[in-house]
């Protein structure tokens, strides 16, 4: 009778042991796989909402509208890539990339070598220059050359910054967080100018600031805007690829031309 207890218990054991190990089976192989973040694969893409008309915020839709977002969605749908936009201070965007926060940055920013030092770009997407911007009724300034004992405004920490202050002879350069505020102390008079990228300033003038402020002078300081990366990511070359494609097949024209009234009279090139 004990050996017959003895020799049921040694079968329940083992079982009992088989039992677990099938479970434990099951879980891992219904786990597998399983993303932790059902978010993992969404890219986060920081963008500059305050830089019409490459990215706003449409007040009455609750949407982020531009030349870049319409950019970007065309990048993402030919990769098939999930995202979202983080709008942000513009200064904030090379550093967000640099601690990991954000995946990508499409801001209108401005290929330079110090930034490269710090991120990857992509090809560039758009060719562009700086504009002085003054009140219509300005007659004394009609060129950068004109702003000897002036003060300018622009944003701070781009390039129209750094060009500005530059400047030979320039009283004063007063920077602002976002380009609305140079406007408005142009406006105001407390700015004799503006010094800014000229697609976003020849907006203003045919817009908002329409019969109230004038460009003069040349476009200055050519530059080229790209889509900016971390260091070593792996996004850059599919995306210069769908940028090349989008080029050649005429979506990138079609969305220039959405946006600037004109179609492009190039296609950017690496320089």
């Amino acid at each position: 009778m004990k050996k017959t207890l003895k020799t049921i218990g040694i079968v329940s054991l083992m079982m009992l042991l088989m039992v677990s190990v099938v479970a434990c089976g099951g879980n891992e192989d219904e786990n597998a796989g399983a993303p932790e973040n059902e978010n993992a694969e969404k890219l986060v893409v920081g963008v500059d909402a305050s830089f019409i008309p490459f990215e706003y915020l449409n007040q009455d839709t609750g949407e982020y509208e531009g030349f870049d977002i319409d950019m970007w969605s065309a990048i993402a749908e030919e990769l098939g890539l999930e995202y979202e936009l983080q709008p942000m201070d513009f200064n904030g965007l090379i550093p967000a990339l640099q601690s990991g926060s954000i995946d990508a940055a499409i801001a209108g920013m401005t290929i330079k070598e110090e930034r490269k030092e710090k991120v990857d770009f992509s090809v560039p997407y758009y060719d562009a220059g700086l504009l002085v911007l003054v009140r219509a009724d300005e007659d004394e300034i009609q060129s950068v050359d004109d702003l000897n004992g002036k003060v300018v405004a622009t944003k701070t920490g781009t390039t129209s910054y750094d060009y500005a202050e530059a400047i030979e002879g320039i009283e004063k350069v007063i920077p602002f967080p976002n380009i609305d505020g140079a406007y408005m102390e142009l406006d105001n008079q407390g700015a004799d100018a503006v010094v800014f990228d000229s697609p976003n300033v020849m907006y203003y003038a045919n817009n908002k600031g329409k019969g109230k402020v004038k460009p003069v002078g040349d476009i200055l300081d050519a530059q080229q805007y790209g889509i900016a990366f971390p260091k070593g990511g792996d996004l850059v070359e599919d995306v210069n690829g769908v940028l090349q494609e989008m080029f050649e097949d005429g979506r990138y024209a079609e969305i220039y031309e959405k946006w600037f009234g004109m179609e492009p009279k190039s296609i950017p090139q690496a320089e």
